[in-house]
């Protein structure tokens, strides 16, 4: 009788690894900054590209939890209400006498209890999707910042507060270094802990997943929670970038956000993507954006390329299967 050996890993293919999505969107980030550079000669300069992130990065806080949400199979499209709504109250208190650390730790309570009320609702009443359930929030969660400041702004921060959107540690941005400190860890819980595999199992088959014991309505709470959270963090460098609020900050960045977890290779059937693609596709289209504006190109234009951007994302993973189909037949 002969010995089997099964191994518990695949060995390295050189072939499948060149031919990850991330790989893509590496070729796309080089073609576009050689775009940008032959476009405008005040593209391509160290300082300028580095001091571009600040123009980005606030809403990528909020890409990272999209993430789990979308692998999940759901979709969150109230975080930038909830940004709205953060820094409103936050400006509010501040100017009614509360010390700035405390207004500020009040933002990120908000934002945490927007994210939890999210949750708790699509987990009590299943018969609705997540579509619906954010889609109301969204109305709700601005429909109070507008209620509280009605079409007023606030601001009157202390000169500290503005170090959080244009501060600098060395020549590198203090909201970049802290946006790489949340990537790291959202990685880390994403594609290294119990919790990121189980996320994964869900979006693939929720009801395998429950029955195999997974507290899959305690996990869908904490992700809808942590995209509460991380919109708070975006409220407050958000807020300290405009050095004012107003109800309808942020608007539009859910999509953004959605189109960079999207374009990042993330499934929106659920299941399947990489934090790695989805930070990539982060500076992708911010870079897209910065270099784009150099030159004065409309607004328009740049979501024309977006949108063909997503559908490449979304055509080019369909083109395999199909590929795949008919080579089996």
């Amino acid at each position: 009788m002969t010995n089997r050996n099964i191994l518990d890993k695949k060995g390295f293919n050189i072939k499948k690894f060149f031919l990850q999505w991330e790989w893509l969107l590496v070729l796309i980030f080089i073609i576009i900054n050689i775009i940008n550079t032959s476009l405008s000669p005040y593209y391509l300069d160290f300082n300028n590209l580095i001091g571009a992130t600040m123009t980005f990065m606030d809403k990528a806080f909020m890409v990272l939890p999209m993430a789990f949400i979308i692998i999940l199979g759901d979709i969150d499209i109230s975080v930038a209400s909830t940004v709205a709504l953060a820094s409103v109250i936050m400006a509010v208190t501040f100017n009614a006498g509360v010390p700035m650390i405390l207004a500020m730790i009040l933002a990120l309570i908000v934002g945490t209890i927007c994210g939890f009320i999210n949750g708790l609702l699509i987990v009590k009443f299943k018969e609705l999707s997540a579509v619906i359930v954010t889609l109301s929030t969204m109305i709700i969660y601005r429909g109070i910042a507008y209620i509280i400041l009605e079409d007023q702004a606030s601001g009157n921060f202390p000169k500290w507060y503005s170090y959080l959107g244009w501060g600098y540690v060395g020549k590198v941005p203090f909201i970049l270094i802290i946006f790489i400190i949340f990537a790291i860890l959202f990685g880390i819980l994403l594609h290294k802990t119990a919790f990121g595999r189980r996320v994964f199992g869900m979006g693939n088959n929720i009801t395998a997943c429950k029955f195999s014991g997974v507290e899959t309505d305690k996990i869908k709470i904490i992700v809808f929670t942590m995209a509460g959270f991380m919109a708070g963090v975006t409220a407050l460098f958000l807020t300290s970038r405009m050095g004012s609020t107003r109800p309808n900050i942020a608007t539009g960045y859910e999509l953004d956000v959605i189109a960079m977890v999207v374009l990042g290779g993330v499934s929106t059937a659920g299941g399947k993507g990489r934090m790695l693609g989805t930070i990539i596709s982060i500076f992708l289209i911010g870079y897209l954006r910065y270099g784009l504006g150099l030159v004065n190109i409309p607004a328009q234009t740049l979501l024309i390329i977006i949108g063909l951007l997503l559908i490449f994302a979304v055509m080019v993973p369909n083109l395999k299967i199909s590929k795949k189909k008919i080579s089996k037949s």
